[in-house]
């Protein structure tokens, strides 16, 4: 089974059922279809064979999701980039990727990519979406109108066929480009279907809020269609537009990341007045969320929430927290909201120290992890991939502890922990305790150089709306849940914190003012 064989079937049985609804625009399977057609077409008269890559830049859009679709039916693969880059990174990952073609929606991303083009002679031909003509790009409307709607001719990719090429977040280096296969995310689509009991029906709609450059979005995409479910696309988070579109659109399930649902909640005057009649579920990813907020969530929304952990390197999911986790959590077991739930049908999952050994039950170690969802490995990276994959494990970079029940207690990333005075100090276990005042909005807490311990702990911290929160009282708290080594040194307040496209705080950006100059030997 191939993505584009599910779609073309759903598209001849339920042609005109909804399958994007972007803003205005409404685009039915059968459409969707013939559209993609052309794309897959355009492609290849543009002199892309199987295993060639494409790059899209572009926000939330039919264009974006086509892209996936024509790429599995040409066989060439499309390779999805961060809209929220610079141009000189856009630089790297489209030589990189050994890309042939781009695509680009909007005036000001096109104008921004025009600038390295000149750089990039590999790349054979130029597309931009609703955007103004300018010299050597072709306009998408005209180059994938003059193609016919016919399907190409198949090419004969298996299953194992490369779908596409995601590139990690490059927290650490440069970003590495994730090979998934249609085997590894129809796996992953079958083990999540099993473990969240949120079977769509005809027609029911999914709200897609994060980008779908990243494989957690695209999983959605891929989600929908193997459900017959209508995607309802945001370009951007607006807390106040989500609301709406939870409560207007008949929405079904939505996937945010704790500090959206945060936001939702804080910054919607009338969040608690809306009635969500249609909402089954909520999904989070990127962090653990706090009591607070999940108990506030509940008694807004009123729908089973589920949080997924897991990477692009394993077509996204490894294990769920379920919505009875939550509940569980709840009704007098808070510490499971510290975890990320328990591995999915046919997905293992192991605790090793630095030799690969495993290590008991509570002891931290590096998460590893197998099963039929992981990657294919990385682009043109065999060392690399051979590291990851070692043994046949993916080697997560997560520190994390397994309990007796199975749940996973993610810890820090290897390259996030803090050594002071010869301990190692994880910042998640800090941040939960600042989660815990009602004031915290939001905090991160990173490793600063320090002349006596080698490192100090500074935290912080964006308080909600009108909340008064004092450094010390905070210090307090810590002194009363954490041993004296771990509670943060400085506490400084913010009205942000920098996140990347999938929600996750950029420690990295945060770090830098402090180790400039310096050697820093985590990561």
């Amino acid at each position: 089974m191939r993505l584009h064989d599910l779609f073309e079937w759903v598209a001849r049985e339920q042609g005109d059922l909804d399958f994007v609804v972007h803003g205005a625009r409404r685009v039915s399977y059968g459409a969707a279809d013939r559209e993609v057609n052309r794309l897959a077409n355009a492609i290849g008269e543009a002199g892309l064979g199987p295993g060639d890559r494409f790059a899209v830049l572009a926000k939330n859009s039919f264009e974006l999701v086509a892209a996936y679709l024509a790429g599995s039916k040409s066989g060439t693969v499309p390779v999805p980039l961060n809209y929220r880059l610079a141009p000189a990174e856009w630089h790297y990952l489209l030589s990189d990727s050994s890309a042939r073609l781009v695509i680009a929606r909007g005036d000001h991303l096109v104008e921004s990519i025009d600038t390295i083009r000149a750089a990039l002679p590999e790349v054979r031909a130029w597309v931009s979406v609703e955007a103004p003509t300018r010299a050597a790009w072709v306009d998408y409307g005209d180059w994938v109108g003059a193609r016919s709607d016919r399907p190409p001719a198949d090419r004969g990719e298996s299953w194992d066929h490369d779908l596409c090429q995601m590139y990690t977040s490059g927290t650490t280096g440069r970003p590495k480009g994730a090979i998934l296969t249609h085997r590894s995310v129809f796996a992953n689509l079958l083990q999540c279907q099993h473990a969240i009991p949120v079977p769509y029906t005809r027609g029911d709609r999914s709200l897609v809020v994060m980008p779908i450059f990243h494989a957690g979005a695209a999983s959605q995409v891929f989600g929908a269609v193997s459900g017959l479910a209508t995607m309802v696309l945001h370009e951007d988070f607006d807390p106040q537009a989500v609301v709406t579109a939870l409560s207007e659109d008949r929405i079904v399930m939505t996937s945010l990341v704790p500090a959206m649902i945060r936001a939702c909640l804080d910054r919607v005057p009338d969040v608690r007045t809306r009635r969500y009649d249609t909402l089954r579920a909520l999904f989070y990813g990127a962090s653990p969320i706090d009591e607070v907020t999940l108990r506030r969530a509940l008694e807004v929304f009123r729908c089973d929430v589920y949080q997924a952990y897991g990477m692009t390197e394993a077509s996204v999911v490894l294990t769920i927290l379920s919505a009875e986790d939550h509940r569980r959590a709840l009704a007098g077991k808070p510490e499971l909201l510290r975890s990320a739930g328990r591995a999915i049908a046919g997905t293992e999952i192991r605790v090793v120290d630095l030799d690969g050994n495993p290590v008991p039950a509570g002891e931290p170690g590096q998460v590893i992890a197998r099963g039929p969802q992981l990657m294919k490995g990385y682009w043109e990276r065999p060392e690399a991939t051979a590291a990851t994959l070692d043994g046949g494990w993916l080697h997560t970079g997560d520190v994390g502890a397994l309990d007796g029940e199975g749940y996973l207690y993610l810890q820090d990333r290897l390259n996030d922990m803090i050594v002071s005075g010869g301990e190692n100090i994880y910042p998640r276990e800090i941040e939960e305790v600042l989660f815990e005042h009602e004031g915290v909005a939001d905090a991160a807490v990173i490793g600063i150089p320090d002349e006596r311990f080698g490192e100090a702990v500074l935290a912080f911290v964006v308080t909600r709306p009108g909340a008064l929160v004092d450094a010390e009282e905070l210090r307090c708290r810590c002194r009363a849940k954490i041993g004296g080594f771990k509670v943060p040194r400085r506490i400084e307040f913010l009205d942000s914190l920098p996140r990347n496209a999938t929600g996750k705080v950029l420690r990295r950006e945060l770090r830098e003012p402090f180790w400039k100059g310096r050697d820093r030997r985590i990561g």
